[in-house]
């Protein structure tokens, strides 16, 4: 059960179907609705009570309200119960849309997902992202053109989230990106976004935004406290709490990095340190998304690269494991299946318990979304706090 709040305490007063813009915030009672029929694929109107503190009357009128708005529908009834069956509430997936980027070192993916969290359309850009200017140009062409392939009303169009590597500073608007993204850093990139497309814009770490991908679409539909382990050129990650982002005071949250002194730091699981040892031992690996396509675990400078960087993962696990005490620790980003799973059979916990009875530990699990996270998690980014809870 969620608890809910009481009418008019959170996301202003309860509304029925008044016409509201995409970006407009809708109370967490109705953001919770949405989210229960998003999940279960649709239920009772009778059966919403189950999932919150709302009265059977609460739930009736928000519910109106939402059809009224077009974001849920009544389906055909149920059949199977006692008495006259009750139609089913349902989510009408294409009332939102929303679009995610996701701008690493040497890549920029492009996500188009819809109000029930699925990837409608994904392709990532034929360009490195070294040129803002240039990309943004590009990014927002692409996108015009995606939604009149698909007919989709501009007014659907919730907003644009943008992840990308590095680290935000203090005014939430500005990125200190690796040197790759230089042109990127240290301006504000919302403005600069918002200047290119006609929509809302928000911005993430990418690995933030992997965590969150991976908590609609991914693991998080079987754990609701997870950490996700974002697996760059750089390395870093997000935190699910309770099924819910947990950004920080900051919005760095999961900077795992930081865990690290210079020293250390250089042995951290960072991909862009593997790719530097293949191409010491003769492999020639042109870049981190390069590396993904490619990747064969039998290459020569493997062995010597898991066998550097097993101290420092092993800190990050067993750090996240005591501190957190999550369900899970999900290897993701652009980290390569194959790869992943030699890291996690490397693992060490740490401490032995007491008396036979060792402290319960999280699964370590390989991400089955595998890149699609973080440009999922991106375009995810403007339901959050309007569609979702």
């Amino acid at each position: 059960m969620v608890a809910m709040t009481g009418e008019g305490m959170e996301g202003g007063p309860e509304r029925s179907g008044a016409a509201r813009t995409p970006a407009e915030e809708r109370s967490l009672n109705e953001r919770v609705i949405l989210d229960t029929v998003r999940r279960t694929g649709g239920l009772a109107r009778s059966e919403i009570t189950a999932f919150t503190a709302l009265t059977q009357q609460s739930v009736h009128r928000l519910v109106d309200g939402l059809i009224e708005e077009g974001l849920l529908r009544a389906g055909s009834p149920r059949r199977g119960g006692r008495g006259q069956p009750s139609p089913q509430i349902e989510l009408v997936p294409e009332a939102r849309v929303s679009l995610g980027v996701s701008v690493n070192t040497d890549s920029i993916d492009l996500c188009l997902s819809d109000l029930s969290c699925r990837i409608l359309f994904q392709e990532r850009l034929a360009i490195l992202p070294t040129s803002r200017e240039a990309s943004l140009a590009a990014i927002a062409a692409r996108f015009e053109e995606i939604l009149d392939a698909r007919a989709v009303p501009r007014a659907h169009v919730v907003g644009l989230g943008l992840g990308i590597s590095g680290y935000l500073l203090a005014d939430g608007r500005r990125m200190n990106a690796p040197e790759p993204l230089r042109d990127w850093s240290l301006m504000d990139l919302a403005a600069s976004v918002e200047g290119h497309v006609p929509y809302p814009v928000q911005i993430a770490n990418n690995a933030t935004t992997g965590a969150i991908g991976e908590s609609l679409q991914g693991f998080g539909l079987r754990f609701r406290t997870f950490a996700y382990l974002s697996f760059n050129e750089g390395f870093g990650g997000g935190l699910v709490i309770d099924g819910t982002p947990w950004f920080g005071a900051w919005r760095n949250a999961g900077e795992f990095s930081a865990l690290f002194s210079e020293e250390d730091g250089r042995d951290r699981p960072a991909l862009g340190s593997l790719v530097e040892t293949l191409n010491r031992h003769g492999v020639e690996v042109a870049s981190v998304a390069d590396l993904r396509r490619r990747f064969d675990p039998d290459w020569p400078g493997v062995e010597e690269w898991l066998g550097r960087v097993r101290a420092m993962t092993d800190r990050i696990v067993n750090a996240l494991s005591g501190i957190l005490d999550p369900e899970a620790i999900v290897f993701g980003g652009q980290i390569p299946p194959a790869l992943a799973e030699r890291l996690i059979a490397n693992v060490t916990f740490y401490g032995k318990g007491r008396y036979g009875e060792p402290l319960p530990r999280p699964a370590l699990l390989v991400s089955q979304m595998s890149s699609e996270a973080p440009a999922l998690g991106a375009a995810l980014l403007p339901m959050k706090g309007r569609y979702l809870p």
